[in-house]
């Protein structure tokens, strides 16, 4: 795992911390080949949500979210997004491609071991979908997450 990966992890809630940063090694472990995995994007601020979310409305740039500050599950700590780092220097969305020729796209193993652990992928979903995302929710969404209390690092209690 690499370093960006493991200060990304840190930041994540608590009751998620460990169970990524182990999901990380068992993604590294199933990656044999040229594509490692990295978490581009865990714990957001809600300033930097209102940031994403004015990208190709008010900004420049395409449309990278539908969710407004508050409404993210990167909010509370509880969503990654990942990315492949081929060779250790370029980063890949791709999503078909097997680096590691054991006849599955490196992606798709990724995201069978997010879902064996039960977290939910963004490429699920319907309308938007989020292929890099990944969340544990604990059963409730930005609805509910946004007025639960929060402990006394700042991250709610779920």
């Amino acid at each position: 795992m690499d370093k960006y990966t493991e200060e990304r992890a840190l930041k994540l809630h608590p009751k998620i911390r460990n169970e990524v940063l182990n999901i990380m090694k068992e993604c590294d472990k199933a990656l044999t080949g040229r594509a490692k995995v990295r978490i581009s994007q865990g714990l957001r601020t809600f300033a930097e949500q209102d940031a994403l979310y004015a990208q190709g409305r008010t900004k420049k740039g395409k449309k990278v979210t539908n969710a407004r500050a508050g409404q993210s599950i990167h909010n509370y700590g509880l969503a990654v997004d990942i990315v492949l780092i081929i060779d250790g220097k370029t980063a890949s969305w791709d999503i078909k491609t097997d680096w590691d020729n054991d006849r599955q796209s490196d992606w798709m193993e990724v995201v069978l071991i997010f879902k064996k652990h039960g977290w939910e992928w963004g490429g699920d979903w319907r309308n938007f979908k989020d292929m890099p995302h990944f969340q544990k929710t604990f059963g409730n969404n930005w609805k509910t997450l946004i007025n639960k209390p929060k402990d006394a690092s700042g991250y709610v209690i779920v």
